[in-house]
């Protein structure tokens, strides 16, 4: 072992020596830098869930901004101001709002008044095609005795519903301001776009502009194209419906069909049993069998639609899959509810477009599981010699 000058051994404690190293003076800011980001986040996440009802106001807003700004830019261009030509788009949707909820108001009162005076004569009617067709034994007798019990709880329903006035009505207020705040925010978008890009652009060097104005670009592009898509399928969908209603002798066939076309292309999801459910329940009022064959009818345009009329309007507006636009809408519903899957696919196809450009793709191995087979039902022209 070895000794130091004063006869010590070299290793020997030293408690001085032992002493605690002082802590680093990088450490206490290191633990306040994670306290403060902690509490950043908490508090954004806390502010995050108190504007959550404005976010969704101002992402609706950008929609029907993107969805109305092709319109807004056409007439623009031909010197109108771009305030005059987002109301003058206004005008024209508030038009056809109230021409498709007129007639279709109308349609409902006369169907209610019709449904009520010949209830009796309906339920007979029913009976006997039920007991004639499947071979059954309902009795009518029966089925009314049933009614006092449904009547009471129909009665406590509404007498509930009654009693709930003041929570009805300040819903009602709150649906109306949310309207307003939507009508106030898009016409803010879409007639001072311009200004609100430069304002955006202003803060970003040259090639993030550019980059913005591209992707704002796209997602005009994209929701115009939704947009079209759905109103084309909407005038096919009204077309076929009117021609099969018509020729079923349904009642009210046009109002039927507006509103089977209209509820099926804008509702994403539910939409095609609400719209379907209409015509059902007035050819009810004809016979059940026509009732019947409207349902059929309802169905089989159903499959036409998901499985050869969509696919290729999709695929030339969206450039989307049906399937992966099916996910979308549900995935939509799921985070924000019914905005969610209204908004789903434009914002989709935005973000596929969009990263479609920094996606690098490569050449694909040629291979038994990756060979597409050429499409047998393709239309080929006949070549004459």
């Amino acid at each position: 072992m070895e000794q130091t000058p004063n006869g010590a051994a070299a290793d020997a404690p030293d408690p001085a020596r032992d002493q605690a190293a002082p802590m680093p003076r990088w450490l206490p800011k290191a633990f306040m830098l994670a306290a403060a980001t902690v509490l950043l986040f908490a508090g954004g996440l806390w502010m995050l869930a108190k504007l959550k009802g404005l976010l969704l106001l101002l992402l609706t807003s950008l929609f029907l901004a993107f969805a109305i700004e092709p319109a807004v830019n056409w007439l623009a261009d031909r010197g109108w101001r771009r305030g005059v030509a987002t109301g003058a788009m206004f005008l024209l949707l508030a038009v056809l709002a109230s021409v498709f909820f007129g007639v279709l108001g109308s349609l409902l009162v006369t169907q209610s008044t019709n449904l009520v005076n010949g209830f009796p004569k309906y339920v007979d009617e029913l009976i006997d095609w039920v007991n004639s067709t499947f071979g059954a034994h309902v009795s009518k007798d029966t089925l009314f005795s049933k009614l006092p019990t449904v009547t009471e709880q129909v009665s406590q329903h509404l007498s509930d519903l009654a009693g709930n006035v003041w929570g009805i009505g300040a819903t009602a207020f709150g649906v109306i301001f949310k309207a307003l705040g939507v009508v106030l925010f898009t016409f803010y978008l879409s007639a001072q776009g311009p200004q609100f890009r430069r304002t955006v652009c202003s803060l970003l060097p040259p090639r993030r502009q550019h980059q913005v104005l591209w992707a704002w670009e796209i997602a005009v592009t994209k929701t115009g194209g939704y947009i079209y898509s759905r109103a084309l399928l909407a005038l096919f969908s009204a077309v076929a419906h009117f021609a099969a209603m018509w020729f079923l002798d349904v009642p009210y066939a046009l109002t039927l069909a507006l509103w089977v076309g209209v509820v099926s292309q804008f509702i994403p999801t539910v939409g095609t049993y609400m719209a379907g459910a209409a015509p059902v329940l007035v050819a009810l009022t004809r016979s059940p069998s026509t009732a019947l064959w409207v349902l059929l009818f309802i169905i089989a345009y159903q499959q036409f639609e998901n499985y050869v009329l969509q696919p290729r309007i999709t695929a030339k507006t969206l450039d989307m899959h049906p399937a992966v636009a099916f996910g979308i809408v549900i995935a939509g519903a799921a985070v924000i509810g019914p905005v969610g899957a209204l908004l789903a696919l434009p914002i989709g196809a935005s973000l596929q477009a969009f990263l479609s450009a920094y996606i690098r793709r490569y050449d694909v191995e040629e291979h038994p599981l990756t060979t597409v087979a050429p499409n047998r039902w393709r239309f080929r022209p006949r070549k004459h010699d």
